[in-house]
């Protein structure tokens, strides 16, 4: 059995840079060019000048440095209605993906950079009363105004992004990015082995408890694991490793991360906190239940009284649907890592196909219960899961499912025609049953 576990060796993803760390990289390259360049054209340069009058060119550089801090003031603007108008239509936990956005804080970046560097021209324009205008510095100012006005530009065509459908995009994007890269393809022949975490956790808890780690600090999210270190960390001392969180779960105060059962000695626990991603929320690395997490969010809201936007929930369904179909094709994993001499080293929890069902669609069906297009939507998905997930206890638990909506239909306060058309599929929600019921 152990030469069949899957070891998914998948590193944790580098923290990226934060915001303001970018910023500060502007500002300083900013002060550094502000005070070299100008002295280098001025001792290598000087025979390189601007017919422009003095004042005309300071006139100019001033326009240039007012208007960025102007044109800083919208973006700082921008980015505010993006966050706001997120969280506010579709969903709080949103906002981090939109931090993320990078284009946001290169474009501020580079106008204060434009600003600064217009500054420094300035000082260095009729110096000494020389009249002279430094031609590089000029060039590198509208050089600068012009990437400025670029980087503008494209902030504001990311305002597009907040559309729905490429908000609903982009989820499902991530999620099939984290699919593609922690599940591979599963093997038909395979897909009604039975599963062995239970007996692989009860094997491993019958050894002693040599160690355990507690979270210590404020509340963190898990955002992955690496898994190749943690099997080569318990492969090192003989042990196994016994995770007792999941990626996605919140630690809080003295929350057991992991247990350590059997080994020859202890091991560092600086080393196995290195193997844990933690972060202040939930990211979509290594955690495909994010991605359908944040659609379902986006689904109840439309769905809510103060909204009633059976629509979107529907274009929502249709990137969860994607996401079932790959999952009902993929290896999930199963929660067990060997070495390489097929000796099992690690244990870890992981969502079944019914927790994905589950978490997909539960919530959508309670508040969509009294929208037509969407119960007609969720019956059109599930009927096509059904047909295209591999295995026949996946087959089985989509059917169950499609049972528990029907009885949901039938206990609603829709009359007899509008069961009868809540009983049919349809992909669009409400436009094409398709004859399928």
């Amino acid at each position: 059995m152990a030469s069949r576990l899957l070891l998914a060796r998948r590193a944790l993803r580098p923290a990226r840079l934060p915001a303001w760390l970018i910023l500060l990289t502007y500002v300083v390259l900013t002060l550094i060019c502000g005070i070299v360049l100008p002295r280098v054209e001025q001792q290598y340069f000087a025979g390189f000048s601007h017919e422009a009058s003095a004042s005309a060119a300071l006139a100019v550089l001033s326009t240039i440095a007012s208007g960025m801090m102007a044109l800083a003031g919208v973006v700082f603007a921008l980015g505010f209605v993006v966050v706001q108008f997120s969280a506010a239509a579709y969903s709080p936990r949103l906002i981090a993906a939109v931090r993320r956005e990078v284009q946001l804080v290169h474009g501020l970046g580079l106008i204060v950079a434009t600003f600064g560097y217009a500054i420094a021209t300035m000082a260095w324009t009729d110096r000494g009363g020389s009249g002279r205008v430094p031609l590089l510095s000029l060039l590198v100012v509208i050089v600068l105004l012009g990437l400025s006005l670029l980087a503008f530009s494209r902030v504001v065509l990311r305002l597009e992004a907040l559309q729905v459908g490429n908000v609903l995009r982009f989820i499902g994007h991530q999620g099939r990015e984290v699919i593609d890269a922690l599940f591979p393809p599963l093997d038909p022949q395979a897909a009604t082995a039975p599963g062995g975490f239970a007996a692989a956790l009860d094997q491993a808890r019958q050894r002693p408890v040599l160690q355990e780690l507690h979270h210590g600090g404020e509340p963190v999210s898990v955002t992955g694991f690496d898994k190749a270190r943690l099997v080569e960390l318990a492969e090192s001392v003989d042990a196994v490793i016994a995770m007792e969180c999941a990626v996605g779960d919140t630690l809080v105060e003295n929350t057991v991360i992991l247990r350590v059962h059997g080994g020859r000695r202890r091991l560092s626990e600086s080393l196995l906190l290195e193997t844990v991603g933690l972060a202040a929320q939930r990211t979509f690395d290594q955690d495909p239940k994010y991605a359908l997490r944040l659609l379902v969010d986006v689904a109840i809201k439309a769905l809510s009284p103060a909204i009633n936007d059976p629509t979107t929930a529907v274009q929502a369904i249709d990137q969860i649907e994607d996401l079932l179909r790959r999952l009902g094709r993929r290896t999930l994993d199963a929660g067990l890592a060997s070495d390489r001499h097929g000796v099992l080293r690690l244990v870890f929890p992981t969502p079944s196909w019914a927790d994905y069902l589950t978490l997909a669609f539960d919530e959508i069906r309670q508040y969509g219960s009294g929208s037509l297009q969407v119960m007609r939507r969720l019956r059109s998905a599930l009927l096509d899961l059904a047909d295209s997930v591999i295995g026949a206890d996946r087959q089985e638990t989509v059917r169950r499912y499609l049972h528990h909506l029907d009885l949901a239909v039938e206990q609603s306060h829709f009359d007899a025609e509008d069961q009868a058309m809540a009983l049919q599929g349809d992909r669009q929600g409400l436009g094409l049953s398709r004859g399928r019921g």
